[in-house]
């Protein structure tokens, strides 16, 4: 089966061709990868219809959809109702449900009726998620009326990197306490007990939990209603700050840890103080996550900062050594992307980094969907 692979986040668009069932898929890509930026409708339009015609004819598209809301808690074949009730939970993640359902609407159009399109969410890893971790000390009634939960999201990373790092370390998912660090311009961390999403630090929409490019984690509710409610900040202006303007951004006047890190180490006591924020709730979260599952046995680092950024790899495992993490510095400096082993010899908590094939997820997700 080959499967067209859609990837919207909320800064690029990351297209694929996976050919292959199970286990064969992993063997590689078929075609071109691409990745796009946000250049506007029409660009992205131009730059799916010219990646279709180099990779030739699929048997499906798969879809990354971040928010499925309490309806969609696995992959779904997409059909006019079907895309009516996507459209109506956009307003829960409007960094990136909307750009997705575009990107799903032009494939369908390119690809015509014959070719099905397959919708896979964030929200599913996490769909089991306890009682206990998924509820928020809410009214009842607002809960039951509004459907407010914990949802969680990065579910699609957060699988294979705990497939995956359970792979790399040598040990079967099912015997694995494992925390999965997804780090990026979103980030979220999840506690997987044996395979199964026990806790994470997103909650109803993405805003919540770490400090990322742009928005802010945890923030005291009390002071959000304090800003909207004393008129300092309208509705609309609160909710631009925080999905557009907080974290990264709002400490350091940039979103990329790399120029965060450039300019702390130049001395610029902003940038030193976005990297200390930053790393103080990493560690913290972890170890929330590590509480969740009554102990830890591994460690995965995922996403564009957790592959690709050593220095903030070992700030967060430079605190993290009393739960058993230790890191190898050379290994954890040679590793810039893929995957790779970065624990000590003989250390308690194996340690990894996975590079993040979401593609190898979302394809799965539609044979699922497709053939059960």
């Amino acid at each position: 089966m080959r499967v067209l692979t859609v990837n919207a986040g909320s800064s690029s668009l990351k297209l694929a061709v996976v050919d292959g069932d199970g286990a064969d898929a992993a063997s590689g890509i078929a075609g071109a990868t691409r990745e796009l930026g946000r250049p506007g409708a029409d660009a992205t339009r131009a730059g799916l219809a010219r990646f279709i015609g180099e990779v030739g004819s699929v048997d499906a598209s798969a879809h990354r959809v971040v928010h499925g809301g309490p309806t969609f808690t696995s992959p779904v074949v997409v059909d006019d109702t079907c895309r009516r009730l996507l459209g109506d939970l956009a307003e829960l993640a409007p960094l990136h449900n909307p750009p997705a359902l575009d990107a799903l609407d032009t494939v369908r159009s390119l690809l015509g009726p014959d070719v099905p399109t397959v919708a896979c969410f964030d929200t599913a890893f996490h769909a089991g998620l306890p009682a206990a971790a998924a509820t928020f000390a809410l009214p009842a009634a607002w809960s039951a009326a509004w459907g407010l939960r914990r949802y969680g999201f990065h579910g699609l990373s957060h699988q294979w990197a705990t497939e995956q790092g359970a792979r790399l370390l040598g040990r079967p998912v099912d015997d694995l306490r494992l925390v999965s660090c997804h780090l990026g311009s979103g980030s979220s961390l999840t506690a997987v007990d044996r395979g199964r999403s026990v806790d994470t630090t997103m909650g109803f929409t993405p805003v919540d939990g770490l400090v990322m490019a742009t928005r802010p984690g945890a923030v005291d509710p009390g002071l959000v209603a304090w800003l909207v409610s004393t008129g300092r900040l309208s509705p609309a202006e609160l909710s631009d700050g925080l999905e557009h303007a907080s974290g990264l951004k709002g400490l350091a006047g940039v979103t990329d840890i790399r120029d965060v890190l450039t300019r702390a180490a130049g001395g610029d006591a902003t940038a030193r103080l976005a990297l200390e924020v930053h790393h103080h709730r990493l560690r913290g979260a972890i170890a929330a996550m590590v509480a969740a599952l009554g102990g830890i046995d591994a460690l995965v680092w995922t996403g564009g900062i957790g592959e690709h950024s050593p220095e903030v790899r070992a700030a967060a495992a430079g605190g993290l050594r009393w739960l058993g993490v230790s890191v190898d510095a050379d290994a954890n400096e040679r590793s810039r992307g893929g995957d790779a082993v970065i624990s000590q010899a003989n250390a308690r908590v194996g340690v990894a980094v996975v590079g993040a094939r979401e593609d190898l997820v979302l394809a799965a997700g539609a044979r699922t969907a497709l053939h059960g």
